[in-house]
């Protein structure tokens, strides 16, 4: 039976969260921004994907996946971002979700602490993520970011991912919009990223420190929107 893909839910929170965490498990970026493994927090890592995905229930395009065999089961999430044309002010509504989700993450810090983040790091890759978007993003209709795809492991090869991402690639391709992601695996994620059509466009390193663990590569892709063939 096909996937089915529906807008995240508040009831649907707690099993997205699930396949975000398996998922990202061995994540590069993980790995990296979490550097000393010994204190990261399951529980806090839970709260802070929590704030974010009743944000997204408003204002992201957040989806959850399954199979309507297993309704109550969530296979996979994804997170997207709409456009924003640059010219385009933000919204009242939009600055004051994004200053409500800033306070909400002060009080989860003041709670939990950091839990092994690396406040460094972190800051590192949006001052090159920034760097990155600033020469890339050039379209006056702005760019649909796929900010997460994630698939329980159990679930691979059942078509769950395609799914994810085809709702959004669909809606882009009718708006003649572009879309971006980034990738902290060459291996596999470029070729099947690929696959939907985008192409890399920029290698970003983010590095802190001379050790081996120091430097993370983020494969930068995007994709042109599609017109069906005649």
């Amino acid at each position: 039976m096909a996937i089915t893909v529906n807008r995240i839910t508040e009831a649907d929170i707690d099993g997205a969260i699930d396949t975000i965490q398996q998922a990202f498990a061995e994540d590069p970026y993980n790995k990296w921004v979490y550097p000393d493994r010994s204190k990261f927090s399951p529980t806090r890592n839970r709260v802070s994907l929590g704030l974010r995905c009743r944000w997204g229930v408003k204002h992201g395009l957040f989806y959850v996946a399954r199979d309507p065999a297993e309704p109550e089961r969530i296979l996979g999430t994804a997170m997207w971002l709409a456009p924003h044309p640059p010219s385009q002010p933000q919204s009242w509504s939009e600055y004051f979700s994004s200053w409500q989700l800033w306070f909400a993450q002060i009080r989860m810090n003041l709670w939990y602490g950091r839990g092994g983040l690396s406040t460094a790091r972190y800051w590192i890759w949006k001052e090159q993520q920034a760097k990155a978007q600033d020469v890339l993003w050039t379209s006056d209709k702005g760019y649909y970011f796929c900010n997460i795809v994630t698939v329980l492991p159990e679930a691979q090869g059942r078509g769950v991912g395609r799914a994810l991402m085809e709702v959004v690639l669909q809606q882009a391709d009718e708006e003649g919009v572009w879309c971006y992601l980034e990738s902290s695996r060459d291996v596999p994620n470029v070729a099947i990223y690929e696959r939907f059509g985008f192409k890399l466009v920029k290698e970003m390193d983010c590095q802190e420190g001379e050790d081996k663990n120091a430097k993370i590569t983020l494969y930068c892709m995007m994709r042109e929107p599609q017109t069906p063939a005649a």
